[in-house]
């Protein structure tokens, strides 16, 4: 039987910034976790964007 999460863990979605002021096709998206009790703002992480092909800022959409 699979454990449930009652924990802070929470899964996230960060999405590209740079890439959605373009307004080129497709989306750079990675899905991470983080404990919502010690970062209780939102997340913002420099990523790799394989489409533009640099790293950018990706901030958290869910």
């Amino acid at each position: 039987m699979a454990k449930k999460s009652k924990g802070n863990r929470n899964l996230i979605i960060l999405e590209c910034t740079e890439h959605k002021a373009t307004g080129l096709p497709g989306t750079s998206r990675y899905v991470t976790q983080k404990n919502r009790k010690n970062t209780p703002d939102r997340l913002e992480l420099k990523k790799y964007n394989p489409i533009m092909k640099k790293v950018t800022v990706h901030k958290e959409i869910k």
